[in-house]
């Protein structure tokens, strides 16, 4: 779709409010023309003697109506207008917004974060502009100029307009030119800002990092030299829009030239009045308005153009991961993987080597290996951020994408190893997942994740906020308030992805213990739980040991360890280090 169909597209949906402003603005065009045309003929009056006293002041009293109806006219055509371009930007961002929450992650290793919010501000805005400030000022712009060269012509002398028409195709021609480069320098100053949006969204994520580093200076320097390029390009977009304003002045110019000499020499030889000839004149400056226009519209044009090139691939972006599943039934029974290898996008290398196994409802599996064994991409596919390469996943009776993503994800609660928190109260992101919960309920959730008695601390308890992604609460306190918001609702599966990395041993062995309790009262509910501290899963019913996406051990924590193999050696290792960190 190009940004001509889609503008056509949404004024056929708001045909009323553009149709309102069209009125309006034939309106205005018409009284415009007119006022040149009466005031002519009060000068030939005045010159004959015909017009004066009363008869004169009701004259002048009509023109002046006539300005103060274009006024209001005004006001009433740019309410309908703009009202409906504001409607395209809020669908525009709205449908930006829905497309990316429905992507999954291996779109947004393609995408960069100051990128995409760039296309919801300036380009949205540039679109906008296209639907409004363009389609006002091409439709008036128009109109005013079909009905001056009109009464030009059929209402003054034919020979003069053309002889004012005459360097006109030379401004038509310099327009063309200029509207090329206009297109490059807009699209090339958009691109610009969005590298610079990027670049400071990077900078306030990573900013302790920075100072910690001690690259503040570096930085602000890279910050300069990205600004200085935006603004270079954005001056160079404004130059070549600039560059219409002499064209038309140019031709302008040469008309007014044109009119003067002719127009003399027709008056001298008796065929016009000079009435008519003032009249031609004040046309002529109304001719002002339409070329500029053009300038205008072309240039709003060619940046919407620019826009849309930029923010049509996002919006037409197939998904990454296809929401076809269509059964409705329960989500809940046995997991089961059946030789399932995956790769990540990109990569020659499976994070999957041929994986099988079994997870029934109320048991919990451990998954543990080395960095890199393919722990978390397990559970990845059974959140269906990314799909399959060969084997199959299934839920009960279904594979999982038979399910519909909204369903299939209600029924997982899944606590990452770095949990994002919003900046909200500590209460509001623990009560994400279920808002109608109660405090009672959401304190309860606390104590279960062994964070209850660190947010009393708070100044504001549960009142607290957390800051921008957290930032007033350390790691280990992040990860109990993500697990507590896990907690809240009783969703078949819960996915702890070393979600217990950032507490220390004794927190760790209290929220086990919590979770074990919270096991017997919800005999239904399945855990898997990946984690490089083995005393995390040592109590769990099964546990698959990977190695570059292969199982080499599984089995009960003493099973494990009667093998000998890398899980008893981990073990070993991790207890003796326990026991020298205890002394």
């Amino acid at each position: 779709m190009t940004l001509y169909q889609l503008l056509a597209q949404f004024i056929r949906q708001h045909w009323r409010s553009y149709f309102a402003a069209a009125v309006m603005l034939f309106l205005v065009a018409a009284l415009t023309v007119l006022i040149p045309r009466k005031i002519g003929q009060i000068i030939d009056s005045m010159v004959a003697h015909n017009l004066a006293g009363e008869a004169l002041l009701w004259e002048l009293a009509t023109v002046l109506l006539m300005g103060v109806a274009i006024y209001f006219l005004r006001v009433g055509w740019r309410l309908q207008l703009f009202a409906a371009s504001y409607r395209l930007g809020a669908q525009l961002r709205l449908r930006l917004y829905q497309r990316l929450s429905m992507q999954g992650p291996a779109f947004f290793q393609q995408q960069r974060t100051g990128d995409l919010m760039a296309l919801g501000t300036n380009d949205a805005d540039a679109i906008e502009l296209a639907a409004g400030e363009a389609a006002l000022a091409g439709f008036d712009g128009a109109m005013t100029f079909v009905l001056v060269i009109g009464m030009m012509t059929l209402g003054v002398d034919w020979r003069l307009a053309i002889a004012a028409l005459l360097p006109f195709p030379f401004m038509a021609w310099a327009f063309k030119k200029i509207t090329h480069h206009v297109h490059d320098a807009s699209k090339e100053s958009l691109e610009r800002f969005s590298k610079l949006n990027d670049h400071v969204q990077e900078t306030i994520s990573g900013v302790r990092t920075l100072r910690v580093l001690g690259l503040e200076q570096r930085n602000a320097e890279q910050f300069a030299e990205m600004a200085e390029h935006a603004a270079a390009a954005s001056l160079s977009a404004q130059r070549w829009e600039a560059a219409y304003e002499p064209a038309v002045g140019v031709a302008l110019t040469a008309a007014g030239a044109l009119t003067l000499g002719v127009g003399a020499y027709l008056v001298w030889q008796n065929e016009m009045s000079i009435g008519n000839l003032t009249a031609f004149s004040m046309y002529l400056g109304q001719l002002i308005w339409p070329m500029f226009a053009a300038g205008w519209v072309l240039s709003l044009l060619e940046r919407g153009k620019a826009a849309w090139g930029r923010l049509r691939p996002v919006l037409e972006a197939d998904l990454v991961i296809q929401d076809l599943g269509t059964i409705q039934s329960q989500v809940g029974g046995t997991i089961h993987f059946d030789k399932v290898s995956f790769s990540y996008p990109g990569q020659a290398n499976l994070a999957l080597n041929q994986l099988s196994f079994d997870l029934h409802a109320g048991q919990t599996l451990g998954i543990v290996g080395a960095t890199g064994a393919g722990k978390s991409s397990v559970l990845r596919l059974l959140l269906r951020q990314f799909e399959t390469k060969q084997g199959q996943v299934r839920w009960g009776e279904h594979r999982i994408s038979a399910y519909p993503l909204e369903r299939l994800r209600n029924a997982i609660n899944w606590v990452a190893q770095e949990p994002f928190l919003f900046s909200a109260s500590i209460a509001s992101n623990i009560a994400l997942s279920n808002p109608q919960a109660s405090r009672e309920q959401i304190m309860h959730a606390a104590e279960l994740a062994a964070i209850h008695e660190d947010i009393l601390r708070f100044p504001e308890a549960y009142d607290t906020p957390v800051g921008e992604r957290g930032v007033t609460l350390s790691g280990g306190q992040k990860q109990r308030v993500a697990i507590a918001r896990a907690l809240l609702t009783d969703s078949p599966l819960l996915l702890l992805d070393d979600a217990l990395s950032a507490v220390d041993t004794d927190t760790e062995t209290r929220i086990l213990r919590h979770l074990a309790e919270l096991r017997l009262a919800r005999p239904e509910r399945s855990a898997i739980i990946v984690s490089h501290r083995l005393s995390a899963v040592a109590e769990a019913d099964h546990i698959l040991v990977l190695r570059e996406g292969v199982l080499i051990e599984q089995g009960t924590h003493s099973q494990l360890l009667a093998l000998d193999g890398w899980y008893a050696s981990q073990w070993k290792y991790q207890q003796l280090e326990a026991d020298l960190n205890a002394a």
